[in-house]
């Protein structure tokens, strides 16, 4: 019989059934586990505890709501009060004019209600044949069926029969000229194109100087739709409410989960912008209905946590905060620069990846899970990111000093690594 009865999420089993690391409690920057031993959280969760651990007012506002009314269908014309006040703000808060919010539980949600949609849109247009959705090497759009095939990281989708969802095309990260190609070619049957502003937990790669301009160039010289998946870099995590406002995006489709609620409660969502949303909302197109939602859409209590936590985000400034600890980090990032274990180091707002050479990791396959675990010996905890970095994404409170052990933690782990 196994020693946990919990199945966990992107985990071997054989070894994890009898080696959970099990959490108690958290306070802004700190987790402690079962045991009583702290540790410094260098990757908010996964990425989502944007204002940090503790915080009782998005606590207390969602068992306010919860006593007051818990959650109720938002299918048909029904919905609760905080799902529209959320709704608004949100709209007023996107990167494109107009937009209209549809909610789900999390990013893979929003993933999938984007893809639908995109093709739902080119339905009632009349261009059925649009159906094909473009994504990028290394991207991560999250694990349901779309999400799958639309990822970019060769992992995550092997072992499942090759792509779940057949009409998707890859290109290189960073390629406009395949994507160029691609359109060229295939222009008629693309109805989107999908990534995300800085890469994610395919490597915290940032774009190439123009990437973004020449992307919006050919999707609008081809009429194709854009979708900025800001599942990690919405909120603030740039140091920008969206990496879209960073970039020069002008996206019709904005996909986000994470940061809306720092991960206190499920919630994620599609912003639409105003092309998408009008056959459905304004046009009197006959038939134009997007049947699709989940049961959790809108739903009370997770907005009310989310309009909680976006009052801390603005009361304390913490997107200015994210902006003014970038350098701070990129400096300490950048004194791993010269350990013999490291390839390189990216930062980008209060995101960073640090990651081991080719020869180290061809060496030794897991060196990097190795080096997660020698942070965590050391008091940090991080996660590894597409086999070969370190991901480091702290809560906005992070402070100039807790930056510093962070780093101190990465060292020591990797110090001891290297050691053998």
């Amino acid at each position: 019989m196994p020693d946990t009865s919990f199945w966990h999420g992107f985990a071997d089993m054989h070894g994890v059934r009898s080696n959970e690391i099990v959490f108690r409690r958290g306070e802004g920057v700190w987790i402690e586990d079962v045991g009583g031993r702290r540790y410094l959280d260098a990757t908010a969760g996964l990425w989502y505890a944007n204002v940090g651990y503790g915080r009782r007012s998005i606590a207390d506002a969602a068992a306010e709501q919860m006593v007051r009314l818990s959650a109720y269908s938002s299918f048909g014309a029904y919905t609760t009060e905080p799902t529209v006040e959320l709704a608004a703000r949100l709209a007023e808060m996107a990167p494109m004019p107009e937009a209209v919010v549809f909610f789900g539980s999390g990013g893979s949600d929003a993933i999938d209600t984007a893809a639908k949609l995109v093709r739902r849109y080119w339905d009632v247009m009349g261009r059925p044949d649009k159906r094909l959705i473009v994504s990028r090497e290394h991207g991560y759009h999250g694990m349901h069926a779309w999400g799958t095939s639309l990822a970019g990281i060769p992992l995550n989708k092997a072992g499942y029969g090759g792509e779940l969802i057949d009409d998707v095309a890859h290109v290189g990260w960073g390629d406009t000229a395949a994507l160029a190609d691609l359109f060229e070619r295939r222009g008629n049957e693309i109805a989107a194109f999908v990534g995300e502003p800085v890469t994610g937990a395919g490597g915290v790669i940032p774009p190439e100087p123009g990437y973004w301009a020449e992307v919006q160039r050919l999707c609008r010289a081809h009429d194709v739709l854009l979708i900025a998946d800001e599942v990690i870099t919405g909120f603030g995590r740039l140091g920008v409410m969206w990496g879209s406002e960073r970039y020069g995006i002008d996206p019709d489709i904005v996909t986000f989960a994470k940061g809306v609620t720092s991960g206190y409660v499920p919630l994620g969502g599609v912003l639409v912008g105003a092309r998408v949303r009008r056959p459905f909302w304004d046009d009197p197109v006959p038939g134009a209905v997007f049947r699709h939602g989940y049961t959790y859409s809108g739903h009370a209590t997770a907005c009310a946590a989310a309009m909680a936590n976006l009052d801390i985000l603005e009361s304390e400034d913490l997107v200015a905060r994210v902006r003014d600890l970038e350098p701070v980090l990129a400096a300490a990032i950048a004194r791993l620069d010269d350990h013999p274990l490291v390839g390189e180091t990216r930062t980008v707002g209060l995101t960073a990846a640090v990651e081991l050479t080719n020869d180290v990791l061809t060496a030794d396959p897991a060196a990097a899970e190795k080096a997660t675990a020698a942070a965590r010996a050391n008091g940090v905890l991080t996660r590894v990111l597409r086999g070969r970095a370190l991901q480091v994404s702290p809560a906005f409170v992070i402070t100039p000093d807790q930056i510093d052990r962070l780093v101190d933690g990465f060292t020591a782990g990797l110090d001891a690594l290297a050691a053998g």
